[in-house]
């Protein structure tokens, strides 16, 4: 494992480019392979993530040409084919769970693998939408842990689903399922999700639609094969969290943030930190939402999972409410049990790393705030499966009195450079 030292900053006074969007990264490639043509991609994040995605459409038959600043994928005109292959998902949950529901309509046996991270994280939720479907998916024990083999067929069967936990990967591995179904497809979500798939499948030229209903929304899709074309792909705003928030609690802090996509399902931690006293800009771009934040002094607050549907801020949050003063509670965050690590475990032991108190009833936890990053403990984190572990150390050792990572290298699956921006402003 890499082991990373990160002192105590000086100053955070700095202009930052995240990388692109990991999410909109990977499902470009993903449509970009299904058309019949060449698309070209521009600001493709360069985590190894996104790389694993890269190799697994080449498998399946797209051809991949890397310039300096964009990617051009040509999908095959017959379509992308089965490999006998193993698709080696690596860390990437959200390969594997898009690539399962992308191969569903590829005839033949699809074999899905991923690093003993990976292998831990259940599939079940979305093989139980693509059984209904028609499509065979088989993984390990109850859950469906990988390896997991999908038999593909050429024409799953329509569906209305109703998805039964907020998952943006669960509703866009239907989707993909469907593109070459047999009938019409919906998908009704409880808590809206994040909408990459559902716009850049209307950007692709597929008959898509969306209606919100409470907190919550439903899609419909008719069958179609996906038009090639050019993608942009915007900053990643899971990514710009991490270095907004040391913007916010470093005593010198002073941060521009480049446009990063501003869907509404992925922006939410910027209004929670707004809450909690975050001296924060917006402002619209061509591009995207470029986002300012300055030193600025934290109180507690309430967050609920439905604030941040994917809970992939939730970590640097924590490092936010340790800073705060007064009590934050994290409410509803059960799902941070499934992700790279148990997220739900990691982001308590590293409050109570750095000094805090913090209490656990059930899905939810509360943290007593220290006042100040100033007040931090210096510590060490073993992060070596989760890349957003290891950052919220990293940045609160940065903003308080530093730390030592351990499985640091886990950072190079979606940031390969996060660092080196963080410790050279």
């Amino acid at each position: 494992m890499t082991t990373v030292r990160i002192q105590a900053g000086k100053r955070f006074v700095a202009s930052i480019r995240t990388p692109g969007d990991k999410s909109i990264s990977h499902r470009a490639l993903m449509l970009a392979a299904l058309a019949n043509g060449s698309s070209t991609i521009r600001g493709l994040s360069d985590g190894e993530d996104v790389g694993r995605t890269k190799t697994i459409i080449q498998q399946l038959g797209a051809s991949v040409v890397e310039h300096e600043g964009y990617v051009i994928v040509t999908g095959p005109e017959k379509g992308l084919r089965a490999t006998s292959e193993t698709l080696d998902c690596g860390n990437s949950g959200t390969t594997i769970r898009l690539l399962i529901g992308l191969v569903a309509g590829i005839p033949g046996l699809h074999h899905l693998d991923g690093d003993a991270s990976l292998r831990r994280r259940p599939m079940d939720r979305v093989a139980v939408p693509l059984e209904l479907m028609g499509v065979h998916v088989e993984g390990k024990g109850p859950t469906h842990t990988p390896p997991v083999t999908v038999a593909g067929i050429q024409h799953p069967r329509g569906i209305s689903y109703h998805v039964p936990k907020a998952s943006a990967q669960v509703k866009s591995a239907v989707l993909f399922a469907g593109l070459s179904a047999t009938g019409n497809v919906v998908v009704t979500e409880d808590v809206r999700t994040r909408a990459n798939t559902e716009e850049m499948l209307r950007q692709a030229g597929v008959s898509i639609s969306s209606t919100d209903y409470r907190d919550g929304r439903s899609i419909t899709m008719d069958p179609v094969r996906p038009k090639a074309r050019d993608w942009f792909v915007p900053g990643d705003p899971s990514q710009a969290a991490f270095f907004v928030i040391t913007g916010l609690l470093h005593q010198h802090g002073e941060v521009v943030i480049h446009p990063i996509y501003d869907g509404p399902e992925r922006i939410g931690f910027l209004s929670v930190l707004e809450r909690m006293g975050g001296d924060i800009s917006r402002i619209p771009t061509a591009h995207g939402l470029e986002v300012r934040a300055r030193t600025s002094a934290l109180t507690g607050t309430s967050i609920h999972a439905h604030e941040i549907p994917s809970v992939d801020e939730v970590p640097a949050l924590v490092v936010a409410a340790c800073a705060a003063t007064g009590t934050t509670r994290f409410i509803d965050m059960g799902e941070l049990r499934i992700k790279e690590s148990d997220r739900f475990a990691e982001s308590v032991a590293l409050a109570r790393a750095l000094g805090a108190h913090v209490d656990i009833d059930g899905d939810d936890f509360t943290v007593v705030g220290l006042g100040s990053a100033r007040s931090f403990t210096p510590f060490s984190f073993a992060a070596p499966h989760d890349h957003r572990m290891a950052m919220s150390a990293a940045i609160a050792g940065f903003c308080g009195n530093g730390v030592e990572i351990s499985g640091a290298e886990s950072v190079a699956t979606s940031f390969p450079n996060f660092f080196e921006l963080l410790t050279s402003s």
